[in-house]
């Protein structure tokens, strides 16, 4: 149906590696059947995912139901994000989708930023820390930008959008931002070549974690005017690079957390 309705080239089925010898039987019967599709079946083995507490086995009634782990993770959330004393002035339902930002992101990201193939511990207090190789720590750092760039003037806009060239000798943070900022298009080439999002959620994160350094060892608002200007570009791009990669896995970013 795939092949006669929708002229598919190739089908991807994501499906656990315990499912390996189907596929490989599957794919077999029908290039025996001489089908024009037949080469154009890919099995994307999926590695297994468990609990701290063990591998999830329905016979054994350990399975755990998609719907209870999201409302799990929503509720972590909302705790994490109450006990800050942040969100004071944030309306319910900005609350509600805060909440839901953050849990859903945390989530994903923890499933996606391993290698697919490889079998994985899902730990779901692991997963919403705020400072570790997590969806909330890239979160929280494009929520970070969006509020320092708030407190930027209108020329200080104006003078950012403009192509800079600048004299002043770059220094070792913005070089190393700079050089994670051009990956880009290198990194969604190698994910898409690899069937792999966990090239995209690792290049997010460590675009997240270079800003954080640069963000605490160079002044962005205090800087001379050519120093400013160029760190503004920086950052702007930082929050879009950030906001792209995280959508690519379908995740949201907060402006304010």
């Amino acid at each position: 149906m795939k092949y006669d309705q929708y002229q598919m080239d190739t089908s991807i089925y994501v499906v656990g590696n315990e499912q390996d010898y189907h596929f490989k039987v599957l794919q077999l019967i029908i290039q025996k059947l001489k089908k024009p599709y037949a080469d154009g079946i890919y099995h994307m083995s999926y590695g297994m995912v468990e609990l701290p507490d063990g591998k999830m086995k329905s016979r054994e009634g350990t399975v755990v139901d998609a719907d209870n782990l999201m409302d799990e993770m929503i509720e972590t959330a909302k705790e994490m994000t109450v006990s800050s004393g942040k969100i004071e002035h944030f309306s319910e339902a900005e609350k509600i989708a805060l909440f839901d930002t953050i849990g859903m992101g945390a989530l994903k990201f923890f499933l996606l930023k391993v290698d697919p193939k490889k079998k994985m511990l899902f730990n779901p207090a692991e997963s919403i820390d705020l400072h570790g190789f997590t969806g909330p720590y890239i979160q929280y750092c494009y929520a970070r930008i969006q509020s320092l760039l708030k407190k930027l003037t209108e020329q200080d806009y104006a003078i950012s959008d403009l192509t800079l060239n600048t004299k002043h000798p770059l220094a070792a943070e913005e070089k190393a931002l700079l050089q994670q900022l051009l990956q880009l298009e290198t990194k969604i080439q190698e994910a898409a070549t690899a069937l792999n999002p966990a090239i995209i959620a690792n290049y997010a994160y460590q675009v997240a974690k270079t800003y954080n350094h640069f963000y605490q060892e160079l002044t962005v608002l205090n800087a001379g005017a050519e120093e400013k200007a160029f760190r503004v570009l920086l950052t702007k791009n930082t929050a879009r690079i950030i906001e792209q990669t995280m959508k690519l896995l379908g995740i949201r970013v907060p402006n304010r957390m």
